[in-house]
């Protein structure tokens, strides 16, 4: 996708990508795996975690974050505060803006509009005003998912005044099979 820099969700321990660069959330979702990271091959720094399934980073003078966002059956186990979905994502946005990202995206288990089947209605307000509030536009909420019919839960918000070239989907696929049940799914913006 020669990409300037990745944001993954559930990443495992001994991911390697040539020449790049990985910063790992510091809270794990299962043994051997992050729950989120930020990957590059540009310099950069790494910054506190805004919250617990998100990794941060300053790349090229932006603070880039990727989250993995609470869904309907994730329980309340840390990272997760809160009883309900909508509780937890809204908990999760507010760390996450605390970190004020210029670049944030990853798994956010919501889809920006229409039916919602892994996330909450509440919980999609919750990251839409997110989003609102760090001065971002979504640029893949209108994206498809792997499922036919349904809209991405996997996103990436830039800056609202940047141009957006191009939004691209990239289903996840290797010799025909399906390698992963999320798409890949690439921004190309200018500042």
């Amino acid at each position: 996708m020669n990409c300037d820099v990745l944001l993954l969700t559930e990443v495992p321990e001994k991911v390697e990508l040539p020449e790049t660069t990985i910063h790992a959330s510091v809270m794990r979702m299962a043994p051997r795996r992050h729950w989120a990271a930020v990957a590059t091959q540009l310099p950069f720094s790494a910054l506190p975690d805004p919250h617990g399934a998100s990794a941060m980073a300053e790349i090229d003078g932006l603070t880039v974050c990727s989250s993995l966002l609470p869904w309907r059956s994730c329980g309340t186990a840390p990272p997760w505060t809160g009883v309900t979905t909508a509780e937890k994502t809204e908990a999760a946005t507010t760390s996450i803006v605390s970190g004020a990202p210029h670049v944030w995206g990853g798994d956010w288990n919501h889809a920006m509009s229409g039916r919602e089947w892994s996330g909450s209605k509440q919980g999609r307000r919750s990251i839409l005003e997110a989003v609102d509030a760090l001065g971002l536009q979504l640029p893949t909420a209108g994206s498809p998912h792997q499922i036919d019919g349904l809209l991405s839960i996997d996103h990436i918000a830039v800056p609202a005044d940047w141009r957006v070239i191009e939004t691209e989907h990239h289903p996840a696929l290797a010799g025909g099979a399906r390698i992963s049940d999320h798409d890949a799914y690439v921004i190309e913006a200018t500042k």
